[in-house]
Parts: C-alpha cells; sequence; structure tokens
C-alpha cells in the first residue's frame, strides 16, 4: 500500500511540474527574440513559484473543468465523515488526487490565469502527503488546512 501511495505521489508531482506548459519550438529566431523568451520565462516561472495573486483585485477566469474539479474536491472533504481512521483518510487522499488529476488533464488554461492556478494547487501535493500518514494527528492537520485551502478557491478565480 505504501509502494502505491509512493507512485501516486510522484504522479501528481510529475502532472503538476509537465502539464500545461508550452511547448518550445525548435526554430532559429534572432538574439532579441531569444532575450525576450529567456525575460518571459523567468517571469512566468517566478509567478509561478510565488503565492497565488489576483488580477489587479479580480477573480482569474478558470475553464470550467477545473472549477468543476475543485467542486469535487470539496464534496469528497465534506462528506468525510471517518476522521478517526488514519486508513480512510488515505481512501480521502486518493480520491482527492483523482479529482486533482482530472484537473491537470483538462487544463485550458493559459498565460498569468494559468501560472496563477499552479500557485493555487502546488500546496495540496504536500497536503495529500499528510492526509497518508500512518499518524492520526498529521492526517488531521492535513485535512483541516487542505480543507481551509479548497475554500479559498472562489477568493481568487471563478
Amino acid at each position: 500500500m505504501k509502494h502505491l501511495i509512493k507512485i501516486t505521489s510522484i504522479i501528481a508531482i510529475l502532472l503538476v511540474t509537465t502539464s500545461c506548459k508550452d511547448k518550445v519550438e525548435n526554430k532559429k529566431t534572432s538574439p532579441k527574440v531569444e532575450e525576450n523568451k529567456a525575460i518571459k520565462t523567468t517571469e512566468e516561472h517566478h509567478h509561478e513559484t510565488g503565492a497565488v495573486q489576483l488580477n489587479d483585485g479580480k477573480k482569474w477566469k478558470a475553464n470550467l473543468e477545473t472549477t468543476e474539479g475543485i467542486k469535487k474536491m470539496q464534496k469528497l472533504m465534506a462528506a468525510f465523515s471517518e476522521k478517526e481512521s488514519p486508513e480512510a483518510y488515505i481512501s480521502l487522499k486518493e480520491n482527492l488526487e483523482t479529482e486533482f488529476t482530472m484537473i491537470f488533464e483538462k487544463c485550458t488554461m493559459k498565460g498569468e490565469s494559468h501560472n496563477q492556478l499552479h500557485n493555487y494547487l502546488k500546496p495540496m501535493l504536500g497536503l495529500f502527503d499528510g492526509l497518508s500518514s500512518t499518524d492520526l494527528n498529521t492526517c488531521k492537520e492535513s485535512f483541516q488546512t487542505m480543507n481551509k485551502h479548497l475554500s479559498h478557491y472562489s477568493e481568487y478565480f471563478e
């Protein structure tokens, strides 16, 4: 079971780091274009690793599949009742990760809204690990943090 959990976590991490990336074209361009691309890539990386920010005080537009995936995750959390069983948290984690993976597979967002979505989703990876802990207190803490994190989605995205 632990082996399956590790594999699932690795897959989720790989999806986060490789999904929704623009494919690099193998064309020769002028040094000025290459310089502009490098600046843009650096700026995107900066935003990609930061905290979620609003779009000049407004919410970002998210694709429907992303919002539906987050809602499904929120429903899974709300329906969870076996809060004294570490095994139940593992099952919850697997169900949450399924929805999380679907969000990445159906990602159609581009530009800064896409970067901000990644900023929102990345913190969940560590929370998944906490839900699969054998320590009940760690599971409960991760559950509370995940629940709080999911509740903030609508503050940043519409």
